[in-house]
């Protein structure tokens, strides 16, 4: 049993008997304690809580009305990673309910009662494991000891089950909402034991998504349903990247039919009128001239720089361990590789859009962003307001992939409000989303590994180039700190070209280009791609060169997993013969994934059939919602690997929607089995580790399977692919 203790009472925020009565905790999760002041039975108001303490720091709120319903308050930002869901389950479990019994409500932004209202980096539930398992065992506490003065017995006679309090030698027992607004008058304990593992009834179940019922019955749940009375829609037209605004045909668009203003700010021009059809209809009427300048660039151009660069003498190291230079003289072999990536938009279902009025006494902003803080943020400095006056309602988003870590669509909408004096809803067009976003950034690798005669690398060399990527590289991911000389360099070109984080950021190429480099090397030194890898962790493991900064336990946990589940080097197809299989293993974000792809030559085309996933990201709290990550991962990663390819003509865009940008279709998705580790760890993270493993499993098995090598995205355009096709 694991126990907390010194709860802090002033951080506990008590609300009692208030109108109908019942318990309404507030907690604050910078160091999960909890406080109390007057109470509420309706928990959709929780964001103006009447009677609450001012100036006290609570981000999570957790109600009980006298009928037994528990009304948990989910602050972070839901994107489709199931967080609306997993952060109410946490609570729930240490809180001893039964799951029909909760109501789940979206917080608003709100610094003084929540931290970390961020969905990005697979951090929620690492950050708030703790924090949220001590809210409901602080609440579970407080209702015992109600029950346990009611009945004039002691607190350690008495047990919780499914939202009631018993006393076993007696046979009694009461509900939770019978016990809320004597358990509001009480003290808060100031030792809250934690559940055993062992013990947990809902974590590691599987739950359904609190939201399914709105989704399928298309309820407004998400940024493009919000609707408010008399707003007004608008729509912007970006220039191309490297290009100013010089004239536009103004008068024509304002003579439209339901056309309230045209006007311009930051090279855009913006549409605004009373519905979006007529919105749309003028924004496509634009002819506008733009001015190019020097800072447009092609993809000619990257390529061109991609090899200035790597070649260029002078680089960031980012790591070195050992004699390099002497290694890669000394080597009996030498391989060396290069692999490439496109740029990539986020291409998320639901276009960028938000919801915004500014009016004379502050801002109301509503709509989908995975940084709201940071959209009433960047609010308050454009209008040189306090933040406080800013309000944020949080939407459900129709998906993100780091696009909506930006904060600029929602400040777009703000500007245009200002400017109307009207309540705008801003509406990207899927062409805005694809031209005018901010991608992936596009980037090179170099790769060389020195061998000795008995096949083991003695040096590895890696520079990355990206564009507008920093640093493209993990310096310290495996295999560093497993090969005794070592040398990882990065060069970074700076371009008009607007980038940003997509999912798994830098990880989810670089591991498709550190994975299949490394079969690379495994082939060359004759030995299986898997016990290359085994035999490099335990090196490793007995003499590491530098820090070691990835968890080679864990690593090696799922490589074996991995190894099991799929009969690795041992499978057979019907036909008898042994079935193309392609190993990769990462680090990344916490946690760690292997997997396996199977490819079958199909009419002498390969056909991607199965892929194994085994993932080590702690304790799953919701199995059902952790295997869709996983399978979410592997197909978004699969399907860019295979697909994804955005071009640039003198700053232009070149493709502008799904029917010139290609995306994974549905026959082509493969079978997907997932495993967990079961190691009882705290969560790790799951929304982006599976990602990165992806391509180079199916680039990998590819080989096996027609002895060709795939070392650039898209494959389809891979001239080793196109060869096999």
């Amino acid at each position: 049993m694991q126990t907390l203790s010194n709860a802090s009472r002033r951080n506990f925020l008590k609300v009692a008997a208030a109108a109908g009565g019942g318990l309404f905790l507030g907690f604050n999760w910078t160091d999960a304690e909890a406080a109390v002041d007057s109470a509420v039975t309706d928990l959709s108001l929780a964001g103006n809580v009447p009677g609450a303490v001012p100036g006290v720091g609570f981000n999570s709120y957790l109600s009980i009305n006298p009928q037994g319903i528990i009304t948990i308050m989910s602050p972070n930002p839901e994107v489709g990673q199931g967080i609306k869901t997993a952060f109410p389950i946490v609570v729930a479990e240490e809180l001893d309910v039964d799951w029909k019994n909760v109501v789940v409500e979206q917080a608003p932004l709100d610094n003084k009662k929540f931290e970390r209202q961020v969905a990005g980096g697979s951090g929620s539930i690492p950050h708030s494991w703790t924090r949220l398992r001590k809210a409901g065992a602080t609440a579970r506490m407080m209702l015992v000891d109600a029950a346990a003065k009611r009945w004039n017995v002691p607190a350690t006679e008495c047990t919780t089950a499914s939202g009631f309090v018993m006393h076993t030698a007696s046979n009694r027992k009461l509900s939770y909402g019978e016990l809320a607004t004597e358990a509001a008058q009480l003290p808060v304990p100031g030792d809250v034991k934690l559940k055993d593992q062992k013990d947990f009834k809902l974590i590691g179940q599987s739950i359904k998504n609190v939201d399914n019922p709105g989704i399928i019955t298309g309820k407004p749940l998400f940024g493009l349903d919000f609707y408010r009375e008399g707003m007004l829609f608008a729509m912007l037209q970006r220039p191309a990247f490297g290009y100013t605004l010089k004239s536009f045909n103004e008068a024509a668009i304002k003579a439209m039919p339901g056309i309230v203003d045209v006007l311009t700010f930051d090279n855009n021009v913006a549409v605004v009128g009373k519905s979006t059809w007529q919105v749309r209809k003028a924004k496509d009427a634009l002819k506008i001239e733009w001015t190019k300048t020097d800072a447009t660039e092609s993809t000619s151009d990257h390529n061109r720089i991609f090899t200035e660069l790597l070649n260029a003498p002078t680089a960031t190291v980012r790591r070195k361990d050992g004699d390099v230079d002497a290694a890669f003289k000394s080597a009996a072999k030498v391989v060396t590789a290069e692999y490439q990536c496109p740029f990539l938009p986020h291409s998320p279902m639901e276009p960028m859009n938000f919801f915004a009025h500014v009016r004379p006494d502050g801002v109301e902003l509503v709509g989908p962003t995975q940084t709201p803080d940071l959209a009433r943020n960047e609010t308050a400095k454009l209008l040189g307001i306090s933040p406080d006056k800013v309000t944020v309602q949080l939407t459900r988003m129709g998906g993100g992939f780091g696009r909506r870590l930006k904060a600029d669509y929602a400040v777009e909408a703000v500007q245009v409000s200002k400017r109307v004096n009207a309540p705008v809803k801003l509406i990207w067009t899927r062409e805005d989303d694809m031209t005018g976003g901010s991608y992936r950034p596009s980037v090179r690798y170099r790769f060389q590994a020195a061998l000795d005669a008995q096949g083991n690398m003695i040096g590895y060399k890696l520079r990355g180039v990206g564009i507008n990527e920093g640093n493209a590289t993990r310096e310290d991911n495996f295999p560093s700190g497993a090969v005794d000389n070592l040398l990882i360099e990065s060069v970074n070109h700076k371009s008009a070209i607007t980038t940003g984080p997509w999912r798994a950021p830098t990880t989810n190429f670089l591991a498709f280009a550190e994975q299949s480099f490394i079969d690379e090397v495994a082939q060359a030194a004759g030995k299986d791609p898997v016990k290359f890898r085994l035999d490099l962790l335990d090196k490793a493991k007995a003499k590491p060169v530098g820090a070691i900064k990835y968890d080679i336990d864990r690593m090696k946990a799922v490589i074996n997993m991995a190894v099991e589940k799929s009969g690795w080097g041992t499978k057979k197809g019907a036909d008898g013969r042994p079935v193309a299989q392609g190993f990769s293993v990462y680090f990344s974000h916490r946690s760690y994934v292997a997997q396996v792809g199977e490819v079958a030559m199909v009419k002498d085309k390969p056909v991607l059939q199965k892929v194994y996933a085994v993932a080590d990201c702690g304790i799953v709290i919701n199995e059902s919602g952790s295997r869709q990550q996983v399978t979410g991962c592997i197909v978004d990663g699969i399907g860019h690997a295979m697909f994804g390819n955005m071009t640039f003509k003198d700053g232009v865009p070149e493709q502008s929607n799904y029917n010139n940008y290609r995306m994974i279709r549905l026959n082509e998705i493969p079978d997907v089995e997932v495993h967990f580790v079961d190691n009882g760890i705290e969560p790790t993270g799951l929304g982006e580790p599976s990602l990165p493993p992806a391509g180079a499993a199916v680039a990998n098995a590819i080989f096996k399977a027609s002895g060709k090598r795939v070392r650039s995205q898209p494959f389809i355009q891979d001239e080793a692919f196109k060869r096999i096709l």
